[in-house]
């Protein structure tokens, strides 16, 4: 019989509070020490490094190292072990639970937040006004490649410029989701298009590409609005951009989604895991907010908050 000691080692120990990271005296007098890893989305990346920030500074002796290999690049490690919490822009594939079924893995999925995908493009284009799902399509679909290379390819009325594509890799949760959502089917994509795991690099390269078109999420486009033009996408709408209210009522459409971390249970049966995960979800409102993505409504944080037990859970 394994003790999960989720909470209840920390609840007389530890009391977090709020975001700025100031602590209590019970915190002070037996503070934690240990480490977390968590890997995984680059568009969760934001969400977890602001949550770890905060934590420092509350218990600056847990080291907390936040990567960003990619939705997919962070469930490989998550299923060896190699992680304790893996951040997801997609839910985990059936393939990737059965590695960790495989490996006795056991985890939690928790939703941290709600994002747009933003289509962006150079802030030198004068031209595009908005696109059509099906325009995303014609110039994203496999068929495209080495063949839709000119924006007046898309629209006669567009200029004859050079288009280049920016975009996440094979790996990342994000091209998993707009592939499936513009072009009709997971992973269906040309593959002709500058791909980085990084979504600042993205960022970078349409920033400084005339005939740059991008995507990636929204929290990006936030902290680069200067130097970036948003796209409305028309899904027989009129065309509409990613914003806090467009997100939650699902006006945007079809590239709205929500995030998730996952933590291993076993990682959660340390104090400073389970700390952490506390911290993480009773601030994740916040802190999604101020890194540029939109909080989860009232109904869905409860959800969230309930998977994790107040109290030791006993598993036979």
């Amino acid at each position: 019989m394994r003790i999960y000691l989720i909470y209840a080692v920390i609840l007389t120990a530890v009391t977090i509070a709020g975001c700025g990271g100031s602590a209590s005296g019970d915190e002070k007098d037996k503070p934690l020490s240990g480490s977390i890893s968590i890997d995984g989305s680059s568009t969760v990346f934001p969400i977890s490094e602001a949550v770890a920030e905060d934590f420092r500074g509350a218990q600056p002796k847990v080291n907390i190292t936040v990567a960003e290999s990619g939705t997919g690049g962070g469930f490989k490690k998550f299923g060896r072990g190699e992680i304790d919490i893996c951040g997801a822009s997609r839910p985990i594939k059936d393939s990737e639970k059965a590695v960790c079924d495989s490996a006795g893995i056991k985890y939690v999925e928790l939703e941290v937040a709600y994002d747009g995908l933003a289509v962006v493009v150079n802030n030198e284009n004068t031209w595009v006004d908005k696109l059509t799902v099906a325009e995303l399509k014609m110039i994203w679909e496999p068929a495209a490649q080495d063949k839709i290379k000119t924006w007046n390819q898309v629209r006669p009325d567009f200029p004859n410029e050079p288009l280049h594509l920016y975009g996440p890799g094979t790996a990342s949760g994000t091209f998993d989701y707009f592939t499936e959502e513009i072009c009709g089917k997971k992973g269906d994509s040309r593959g002709d298009y500058t791909a980085n795991e990084n979504d600042n690099v993205l960022v970078t390269g349409v920033a400084g590409d005339k005939g740059g078109l991008g995507y990636f999420g929204m929290a990006y486009y936030e902290n680069n609005i200067d130097k970036l033009k948003i796209v409305p996408v028309d899904n027989n709408n009129g065309g509409v951009i990613p914003t806090k209210e467009t997100v939650l009522n699902k006006a945007y459409t079809p590239l709205s989604r929500p995030l998730y971390i996952y933590i291993s249970e076993k990682a959660m049966a340390r104090p400073e895991v389970a700390a952490f995960v506390k911290y993480y979800v009773d601030n994740m409102q916040t802190l999604a907010e101020e890194v540029g993505y939109v909080a989860l409504n009232e109904s869905d944080f409860a959800a969230q908050k309930a998977k994790l037990p107040a109290e030791p859970v006993t598993e036979k």
